[in-house]
């Protein structure tokens, strides 16, 4: 009895600290309370006086405000003020960048699920579908990735010209200057559809639509520059390109040594004050045959013939290619992917004031204009890209392994290959989900660029993984390249998209738990900031309010996992009833105990987590897949909670949760400082990780899903380009895939009479012994050899004459 009192007073207050904001001295107080009760349980004496001694400590330093600020904020505010690293420019202007949503949510550890289910569900206008339905199928139907990489290394040219003609570079431009002004979704079902046909008329359509001039001149240019370039680069008249990285300069873009010097010159027959130019560029995706250069470079004045200021910071500029001094028109060759990539450079280009995108008052305002145009394109490209890959692997990859027979049953049946279709459909239902997720944020609004930098780097890694697995199964069929390889050419360009647009390590382990943590946490900035101030009495009464709430946050927290925890979730909200329930509770739980963490782990290695990138990698993980679960659950409740797609919705949530689940435990088992690691543990798994990955049961039923044509599949599939002939690339496959299925009843028939075919003779001779047996009928045996003759065609490899390998 005594036990389940004192388990209950427990549990009562973790309830109240972990459901109540209260303040510092009610917390206080209900700890006393309970230690009290504590004590008068009699037996328990020393652990009760071990506690009373702690919370009395506690309230003589926390409880009195005198006290507290001269013996506890006070000496934090210098701790850190001594340990704070400075923060450069660059650094303030990517922290600041966009805006916090449901990122937020998930980072204080008490996520408010309306917030996510009230988001409006990713829809196509009419416009984009019919865009969809015309255009974009014509386009994807003018497309031969063997002719574009091997033969020609370019789009042919009636491609670039429809591509140029039919608005393809006017995704995001309004319709007021030609543009499509399709939203964030229809842009990316857009680049989706024509990934799933070629990778390489995907990046460009795809870059002039992202960080390209028309983002930036929309966002911040003038009205003459607006005027003059969006309506060329509409109608395809321009073709832009955007110049940031350089030999010296990649991920560290903020220390470009690319120059502006103010300048006044003579120009065009007349005085003009300017800028002269002098740069090193490469990897600029379309710079090859760009007409207008997007440029991003340090401007320094000093003459000072702009003001006192010498060190103006990083600008952008729109500068045509025809300028004398420009040097482009060179390729790299990105992995044999024939989109149009080089470098580009300028030595003197001097260019007027009123070239610098937003005129002279956006001088040294570049960077801030980069990162917070990034936060947006880098949620839509590439995601997009990767969710198509993945539709793309469960199409062909299911058909694949339902024609292709070994050992007479086909090889989709064998386990093993069962491992690696489900982590294909898992990935590509949680790869869309996601996309649809993220979008929809950007067409509210929202600009939140900690998710889409999550997009971008965990889709291009899932993207990585199922690929990878695509080649496994199909084996040699994979990796023999020729003009009936559909993989091929998307295994080869993955390092391409893992790579640009921030590369994956870099945002892994420092932007997406670096740039979360700050924008996110609900004090820490304040924290910061007072921490800045030069006068100490305005700083410490500033700080002391942020610290004093910032405790209380972490001990709600901190309450809100254990409590969770010991109930294994069942404590925790879930929005819905029914199957997906749990889901929502388990979210809760580890979202709780990864905001207790970051807590602990800000407070006691300080500005020194900014160097323990493994362990802000974790946190990132932890993160990430509790978006990438959110946007599972979002999915299944937009498209009206469909049973039939709940192998897909329990695989990827227990996958996501599971990958949560050992980022917070290698948290813990890395944690430098031991007794604090301990803490941790305590409160994220009190009762030990247990949490496993999927089962073998429902690794069978996703597998299933990609081998047998459905509603469900369809789904899974939706929005890549699909022909049904049977002499197109996938086409064969399709076709192949509905013979198959047509002939396996007629096969069970022959298998079940004792017919089994041997390859001592020709097929079509078997098919007659059979068919003159009355075994089966001439129609029957004509489907067979149809059957026969389709799944050959479906799986032969390319070959090439001897004497192409000597040239």
């Amino acid at each position: 009895m005594l036990w389940i009192l004192i388990l209950a007073l427990f549990l009562g207050v973790l309830f109240l600290l972990a459901n109540t904001k209260l303040s510092l001295h009610i917390w206080l107080a209900l700890l006393t309370i309970s230690d009290f009760l504590l004590l008068g349980a009699g037996m328990y004496m020393t652990i009760g006086i071990i506690f009373f001694i702690l919370i009395a400590l506690a309230f003589l330093l926390l409880g009195f405000d005198e006290i507290r600020k001269n013996r506890v904020s006070g000496p934090v505010l210098e701790y850190i003020r001594k340990v704070l690293p400075p923060m450069s420019q660059t650094e303030r202007d990517a922290v600041e960048a966009g805006t916090v949503w449901w990122d937020a949510e998930l980072f204080q550890g008490n996520p408010d699920w309306d917030i996510l289910l009230k988001t409006p569900k990713a829809e196509l206008s009419s416009e984009e579908q019919a865009f969809l339905d015309g255009p974009v199928n014509e386009l994807c139907a003018m497309l031969d990735d063997w002719q574009i990489n091997h033969e020609l290394r370019d789009l042919p040219p009636e491609v670039w010209s429809y591509i140029r003609a039919n608005g393809f570079f006017a995704m995001i431009i309004p319709k007021s200057y030609g543009g499509l002004e399709f939203s964030a979704y229809g842009h990316a079902c857009v680049i989706q559809k024509i990934a799933s046909r070629s990778g390489a008329a995907a990046v460009t359509v795809m870059v002039p639509n992202s960080l390209g001039p028309a983002e930036l001149l929309m966002a911040y240019g003038t009205d003459a520059q607006k005027d003059h370039y969006l309506p060329r680069l509409a109608a395809g008249v321009e073709v832009p390109c955007f110049a940031l990285t350089g030999p010296d300069a990649g991920s560290d873009a903020g220390s470009i040594p690319d120059t502006g010097i103010v300048c006044n010159i003579e120009f065009e027959g007349e005085q003009r004050l300017g800028l002269r130019l002098n740069w090193e560029k490469r990897y600029i995706t379309l710079g090859p045959i760009a007409t207008v250069l997007g440029l991003a470079f340090h401007a320094y004045d000093p003459d000072h013939l702009l003001g006192d200021q010498e060190d103006l910071g990083i600008t952008c500029a729109l500068v045509p290619t025809d300028v004398p001094g420009i040097e482009i028109g060179a390729r790299h060759d990105p992995l044999n992917i024939a989109f149009l990539n080089g470098p580009n450079s300028g030595v003197d280009v001097f260019i007027p004031l009123d070239w610098v995108i937003g005129g002279e008052k956006m001088i040294g305002k570049g960077w801030r204009m980069l990162v917070e145009r990034l936060s947006i394109g880098r949620g839509i490209s590439l995601p997009s890209l990767s969710a198509a890959a993945g539709k793309m692997a469960c199409d062909t990859t299911g058909a694949y392994a339902r024609l292709r027979k070994q050992f007479r049953t086909s090889i989709g049946n064998f386990e093993g290959v069962e491992e690696a279709l489900a982590r294909i459909g898992g990935l590509t239902y949680m790869m869309d989900a996601t996309v649809r997720l993220t979008t929809s944020a950007l067409d509210q609004g929202e600009k939140p660029a900690v998710l889409t930098a999550i997009a971008k780097r965990y889709l291009t890694e899932s993207m990585r993984v199922v690929i990878n697995d695509a080649m496994d199964v199909h084996g040699g069929r994979g990796i023999c390249l020729g003009p009936s390889n559909y993989l091929g050419r998307t295994y080869q360009s993955i390092p391409v998209a893992i790579t640009v647009e921030g590369a994956n390590i870099l945002t892994r382990s420092m932007m997406v738990f670096g740039q979360g943590a700050m924008r996110c946490h609900p004090y820490l900035q304040q924290e910061i900031e007072a921490a800045s101030l030069e006068d100490r009495d305005e700083a410490l009464i500033r700080f002391d309010s942020a610290l004093m709430s910032h405790i209380g946050y972490t001990i709600s927290n901190a309450a809100r996992a254990v409590l969770y925890g010991l109930s294994g979730g069942l404590f925790a909200p879930s929005p819905v009833a029914g199957p997906t329930a749990t889901y929502y509770r388990q979210i809760a739980r580890y979202s709780a105990a990864m905001a207790a963490m970051a807590d602990l782990a800000l407070l006691t290695l300080g500005g020194a987590l900014k160097r323990k990138e493994s362990i802000s990698g974790r946190f990132a993980d932890a993160m990430a897949y509790l978006y990438l679960a959110s946007a599972v659950l979002k999915r299944f409740e937009d498209e009206g909670r469909c049973r039939a797609d709940l192998p897909l919705v329990h695989w990827s949530c227990q996958f996501a949760l599971y990958q949560v689940q050992q980022a917070l435990d290698g948290i813990i088992r890395n944690f430098p400082l031991r007794p604090v690691a301990w803490k941790m543990r305590a409160w994220a798994f009190p009762l030990g990780a247990h949490r496993k990955p999927p089962a073998d049961h429902l690794t069978h039923q996703v597998a299933s899903m990609l081998t047998e044509p459905s509603a469900a599949r369809d789904r899974l599939v939706d929005g890549i380009y699909s022909s049904e002939d049977k002499d197109d690339l996938t086409g064969r496959l399709h076709h192949a895939m509905q013979l198959t299925i047509q002939v396996e009843p007629i096969e069970k028939k022959l298998r079940a009479a004792g017919f089994i075919y041997a390859p001592d003779i020709a097929y079509a001779e078997w098919i007659e012994t059979v068919v003159t047996a009355e075994k089966i009928s001439r129609e029957e045996g004509n489907l067979l050899l149809a059957a026969k003759e389709a799944v050959r065609k479906a799986i032969m490899v390319d070959d090439f004459p001897g004497d192409l390998w000597s040239k």
